[in-house]
């Protein structure tokens, strides 16, 4: 790679952590910080839903944008975005003030399907497959990485440095993506029509709030059952205007091919499962022994005890394109999401003995790295390349929804039997981790239905969805579409 490829990898690098990090280092204080700004649960949780459904909504905007203006200028937006919602939580005087913050920076979550179209544009094709595992990889580690540094900097220099160390980050990504990424050579030149977006925000905050709220609210109550009848009317509104469009900000086209529908609906059920853990493995650990289960540590202890989880994640990550070109990306994501729900199980069955949790969220850690690593060169490589932002935002954002659905039914069913002490029970958080490992195990099932071509070398390629993108054909294809 030239000394330009090089510095847009290390850049795209530390976006994608950057990105990560504030996405996740919430997650293990929101019980500290609800008491640290004299609020309630319910109410601190916002932190967590207003980031999601801001994501939501942006996330497929941006790659459309992206793909319309540029990838470099919307990802510098993006990063922009990131930081000052990072700054605004950092000078929140209140949780409504942090509340804000947070959406801001959901706001910027285009910032990952825009790096893979980045990649995907500036690096030697023989490099891009590879490059796009460990940017992946780097996702799933950022996430488990802001868990274990969240109680460190809590303790050392407080809660608003869960803000203030994104925003430092963010904002040293952005002036480097600035500086050094160079202007896309694909766009689409057509404009973008107003409607669409309005329709996506709108269907997708009608479902997201109340499946948000409804541990709070009820799964039967009106609140949540009226907003969800309303958010299937909006999205058949949205469908109809996406097939009518002549840039639609997602192509639903593109849903037929079976290495597209896959790979998203992986991302949907891998997300479901990556997301509920992360928030569900911390309390575990957090809830005192008196309970009859859990083992009483702090959030820093509970982070560092996730440490191994991240190691293992980031390694499974870099080495999942060298073992797809030897066995098939398919059987590599099939055996990650087996792997997560094997290491799920492990915890819901043995969860008192601190080995097995040691054991089960190492396995986690494997398979979501694996799966994590591949699924978006699966969906990359099936579109052309002026439709790779808004592709690889649309499986970025499946996953997201996942994770904000995964994230509330997990707190129903955790919550729904409480014990004399007040705190769910042991079977509450058994039941959980099973539904998590079920959901991964269904992403495997469906996970054999991904195409493959015919064996080639010492493995196997796909055919619509290489793994490796190396295929002579796949380049000029892609040529003759710009």
């Amino acid at each position: 790679m030239t000394r330009t490829q090089r510095g847009t990898l290390a850049v795209l690098f530390v976006a994608v952590a950057a990105f990560s990090l504030a996405q996740s280092l919430l997650i293990p204080e929101l019980g500290p910080l609800a008491r640290e700004l004299g609020t309630d649960q319910s109410t601190v949780t916002w932190l967590l839903t207003a980031y999601l459904i801001s994501a939501s909504v942006s996330t497929p905007i941006a790659g459309r944008l992206g793909d319309a203006w540029g990838k470099d200028r919307a990802l510098v937006v993006s990063l922009a975005l990131l930081a000052a919602g990072s700054l605004v939580g950092a000078l929140a005087p209140n949780v409504g003030w942090m509340i804000a913050g947070r959406a801001l920076q959901g706001a910027g979550g285009g910032a990952l399907p825009l790096s893979f179209g980045i990649i995907r544009d500036e690096l030697p094709q023989e490099k891009v497959a590879q490059a796009i595992g460990v940017t992946s990889s780097l996702l799933t580690v950022g996430i488990g990485g802001g868990i274990v540094l969240a109680g460190p900097l809590v303790s050392a220099l407080g809660f608003s440095w869960l803000f203030w160390a994104p925003f430092v980050v963010c904002s040293i990504a952005a002036i480097a993506a600035a500086r050094v990424i160079p202007s896309s050579p694909t766009r689409t030149r057509e404009r973008i029509q107003p409607l669409s977006p309005l329709l996506l925000a709108a269907w997708l905050l009608l479902l997201l709030v109340p499946v948000s709220r409804a541990p709070i609210w009820g799964w039967t109550s009106p609140a949540v059952l009226l907003p969800l009848a309303a958010a299937s009317a909006m999205f058949a509104l949205w469908a109809r205007a996406e097939l009518r469009a002549t840039v639609p900000l997602v192509d639903l086209r593109a849903m037929r091919q079976r290495a597209v529908w896959t790979s998203h609906a992986i991302a949907f059920l891998i997300g479901f499962g990556l997301y509920s853990s992360s928030t569900l493995i911390p309390q575990f650990l957090q809830t005192p022994s008196s309970a009859g289960y859990g083992f009483g540590v702090t959030s820093a202890e509970s982070g560092l005890m996730l440490i191994p989880q991240c190691l293992f994640s980031f390694v499974a990550g870099v080495s999942a394109t060298r073992s797809a070109r030897r066995f098939g990306s398919r059987t590599v994501v099939i055996a990650g999401a087996l792997l997560g729900g094997v290491g799920t199980a492990l915890i819901a069955l043995d969860g008192s003995n601190l080995a097995g949790v040691y054991v089960g969220t190492t396995l986690i850690g494997l398979g979501t790295g694996m799966s994590m690593a591949l699924l978006a060169t699966l969906v990359v490589a099936a579109v052309p390349p002026e439709q790779t932002g808004i592709a690889a935002g649309t499986n970025a954002n499946l996953r997201t929804i996942g994770g904000a659905i995964g994230s509330a039914v997990l707190t129903t069913v955790v919550t729904a039997q409480a014990a004399d002490t007040g705190m769910p029970s042991a079977s509450g958080y058994t039941d959980g981790f099973l539904i998590i490992a079920g959901m991964l195990i269904i992403a495997a099932l469906v996970g054999l239905l991904v195409p493959t071509g015919r064996s080639r070398g010492r493995g196997r390629a796909d055919d619509d969805a290489a793994a490796d993108l190396e295929t002579s054909q796949l380049s000029q294809s892609h040529a003759s579409t710009i």
